[in-house]
């Protein structure tokens, strides 16, 4: 089962959940949690292991050779997003704006635009008893997460069987990072606050999610602060809420170490142990 752990805006609470569910899931049985916030990974501060895997990610640009280029622009003709560019007698490549459809490459007549690989970023792989941490992040100046979001998906499907549980710590917000993270799962956990910040990009995640035609569950964070405005949006639209988590001093101090909090403060474990439920009851309802 693969479940994503999602929210309209950054700072909500999801790597807080994510980390947390995962590590009280481990003790049980197997878990397997990935961070697929690319551009800025944070869940390894929080959860810890041996190193047993680090690569080097790769994606495929095109490079120009002049010798054989007769100049035509047929592969300019072709980018659909203005990644090449002939200039009076030079083609011009922008790394940073190419995403690797090998167009240019494939349709270039005189073969003068063949594909090289250009290092994007690097995923690193921890174990810790039941559970599998993986991560992968950008390198500096790199500016699409797609590409490595995927390749990070294509290893953790290599690498574990179905029958484990996934959780991915998706990105903020609802662009196409968010997209790649959670088209394939089963289930997605939309992480919010009652603010009306809050409120108004779940809104946003919850129609995103509506559009890849997901089922959906929020989850509470900071419980307590704001107003009543999430749960009435929830119970008006039939969106399960499965857990509230609430704001304490403590959990903020606990944080701010780089700690757990289900060790140490019992409402959390409450709460998260709704959300296993809530997961199991789903997974029984949808493998009758």
């Amino acid at each position: 089962m693969k479940i994503a752990i999602a929210s309209g805006k950054g700072g909500t609470g999801k790597t807080t959940v994510s980390t947390n569910l995962t590590s009280l899931l481990s003790e049980k049985s197997a878990v397997v949690l990935t961070d697929l916030d690319v551009e800025e990974p944070n869940s390894g501060l929080f959860i810890s292991g041996e190193k047993i895997c680090e690569v080097d990610k790769y994606k495929m640009i095109p490079e120009w050779e002049k010798d054989e280029c007769i100049l035509c622009g047929n592969c300019q003709k072709v980018c659909n997003f203005n990644a090449v560019m002939k200039l009076s007698k030079i083609i011009m490549v922008f790394p940073e704006l190419c995403h690797g459809c090998y167009a240019c490459s494939e349709l270039c007549p005189t073969n003068s635009l063949p594909m090289k690989p250009k290092k994007m970023g690097e995923l690193k792989h921890f174990k810790s008893g039941n559970l599998d941490f993986i991560e992968s992040k950008l390198i500096i100046g790199e500016e699409q997460a797609v590409p490595l979001i995927k390749q990070t998906l294509d290893y953790v499907d290599e690498n574990f069987p179905d029958k484990t549980i996934k959780i991915f710590d998706a990105p903020p917000g609802t662009s196409c990072p968010v997209i790649e993270a959670t088209k394939d799962a089963d289930l997605i956990l939309l992480v919010t606050e009652p603010t009306p910040f809050g409120l108004h990009d779940l809104k946003l995640a919850v129609e995103t999610m509506k559009a890849l035609k997901k089922d959906i569950g929020v989850i509470i964070n900071r419980f307590g602060i704001g107003d009543a405005n999430v749960e009435e949006y929830c119970e008006e639209n039939n969106i399960p809420i499965i857990a509230k988590i609430p704001n304490m001093r403590k959990i903020a101090e606990i944080y701010s170490n780089g700690e757990l909090l289900y060790h140490k403060i019992p409402e959390v474990k409450a709460q998260l142990e709704n959300i296993i439920t809530f997961i199991s009851e789903y997974q029984q309802e949808n493998t009758l």
